[in-house]
């Protein structure tokens, strides 16, 4: 048998606000990349950043109670103009997050800023399918 997993944690928040903007614009940009830009994607963002703050200021540093809080609260959104939903954006979340401590994900990593960011940069020529 394995051993339990240790819970991730946060470092203390010098600026839960600075993290804030930092989780919001992360959030947008992986929100746009995933599917379709769509206006809804703002509220969302902005939404799940006000969750994450709120608590970060409250103590909390644990990612997985975060992704948990956030989850909760994104049920109460309407996300009838969107694509995605509350299960969706909280675990993208988490990835943002362990994304910026340096903690690989496994198991069904999404690759859509990655190869996003590959075709930013990539010769005109460039076929992904290659």
């Amino acid at each position: 048998m394995h051993d339990p997993l240790s819970p991730v944690t946060l470092p203390a928040p010098e600026n839960a606000q600075q993290e804030g903007q930092w989780l919001e614009a992360a959030l947008l940009r992986w929100l746009n990349a995933e599917y379709l830009p769509e206006p809804a994607n703002h509220d969302i963002a902005q939404r799940a950043s006000q969750v994450y703050v709120r608590h970060r200021m409250e103590g909390e540093n644990d990612v997985g109670s975060l992704v948990m809080a956030i989850l909760t609260e994104l049920q109460a959104f309407d996300f009838s103009d969107s694509f995605y939903g509350e299960f969706t954006v909280a675990n993208a979340v988490g990835d943002l997050l362990f994304d910026s401590l340096g903690i690989d994900r496994c198991c069904g990593r999404s690759t859509t800023l990655d190869a996003a960011d590959t075709l930013d940069s990539a010769p005109e020529h460039f076929d992904p399918k290659d």
